[in-house]
């Protein structure tokens, strides 16, 4: 009776426990993923320009590849038949 409100209704609580179709996604940021890939941390990067410029090496060249993804997935969706 104790999780009874003054109306008399109890209030609803959401289970902590996933059931076995319950997915988790973690998402990761662009910038982390790269600094971690090199070892690198934000004070690294900061102070040293070549790891400045390494870093920023990496970064273009994930961006240019999730780009060329997308492109290649909305290019799929369009002409879905591969003419």
């Amino acid at each position: 009776m104790s999780a009874l409100n003054p109306l008399g209704f109890s209030t609803p609580r959401l289970s902590l426990h996933g059931g076995p179709n319950v997915e988790r996604i973690v998402q990761q940021r662009p910038l982390r993923r790269v600094l971690a890939f090199l070892g690198y941390s934000i004070d690294d990067v900061i102070n040293d320009p070549i790891a400045r410029n390494e870093v920023l090496g990496y970064y273009k060249l994930y961006k240019q590849v999730e780009r060329s993804c997308e492109i290649t997935e909305m290019e799929r969706a369009w002409n879905a038949l591969g003419r």
